[in-house]
């Protein structure tokens, strides 16, 4: 039976580690990382995801506004928010919160951004610092990843890791971290051929496709750790990419779908509001 990769405890003690530092910093300097989320529209997932992450930055300490659009503005109306919060010194970190509405150009948004305050780490600058092995603003998803696996001491390098899914968003970025960490990474998708096989050799597994129930436990090699990065809405409710059920018994570790990576991934949000604050602080 597989122990769990628990997100919502890792997280928690992330929020109050960050806690500790950002209130020792406001002792001393009197300042606070500021955060500033756009959110464009109505779509309640979206408003969910942003009040989630409000209540994340209290918790921490940090500083947060919500600057809403209506789902009818234009790319530039977005860009002037952007462009604002880029000159403003008490905004440390710009999240533009997807999806946008499909008349606004998504990837000239993210471009506008200030990479020293791209906190979802998005921006060509900070994604060629990745590639390169540079430091940088990385994902958060990729980022709560590599926390989560790092605070239950599962070892990376050498093993033979699969990513199957290939977004800029996490499948990309997410391959580019495992291999600075030293492990040999193979990436999939859906259109992979013979996925079945790969799966089998992976003594890690992330799923991040956004196919519900795509991986079959059968699939999976016993004693891999399996960390599932989708979550889909589904008649029976919330399920992962992972055919949950079926993989606990053949993997060693598992993240639960909720619980699992959701609250890493908010939790790498603040700690790279909080290292973009104390990166403008020093410059």
């Amino acid at each position: 039976m597989a122990k769990i990769l628990d997100g919502k405890l890792v997280a928690a003690s992330i929020r109050q580690k960050l806690r500790t530092q950002v209130d020792v910093y406001q002792q001393e300097h009197q300042k606070r990382p500021g955060l500033e989320v756009v959110l464009v529209g109505d779509d309640p997932a979206s408003h969910v995801y942003v009040r989630n992450k409000e209540r994340a930055c209290a918790q921490a300490g940090i500083v947060s506004d919500t600057v809403k659009l209506p789902a009818e503005s234009t790319t530039e109306s977005v860009i002037e928010v952007v462009d604002h919060a880029n000159r403003t010194d008490s905004i440390h970190g710009i999240l533009v919160q997807m999806p946008l509405p499909p008349q606004i150009d998504t990837q000239a948004v993210l471009s506008a951004i200030s990479p020293e305050k791209d906190v979802d780490g998005l921006t060509s600058q900070n994604l060629g610092r990745l590639a390169q092995g540079k430091p940088g603003l990385f994902p958060c998803t990729p980022r709560g990843v590599i926390a989560l696996l790092d605070y239950y001491g599962i070892v990376l390098t050498g093993r033979r890791a699969l990513v199957v899914g290939r977004s800029m968003l996490v499948g990309k970025p997410l391959s580019l971290l495992l291999l600075a960490r030293d492990a040999t990474v193979t990436m999939a998708h859906s259109r992979s051929r013979d996925l079945d096989q790969l799966v089998a050799e992976a003594e890690i597994l992330v799923a991040a496709v956004g196919r519900p129930q795509m991986i079959r436990g059968e699939w999976i090699k016993d004693g891999a750790v399996v960390v599932d990065v989708g979550i889909n809405r589904t008649p029976d409710g919330l399920v992962g990419d992972v055919a949950y059920q079926e993989a606990v018994s053949r993997a060693d570790w598992i993240t639960p779908v909720p619980g699992g990576v959701g609250p890493m991934t908010i939790a790498m949000l603040l700690d790279n509001t909080w290292q973009a604050f104390l990166n403008q602080e020093r410059s």
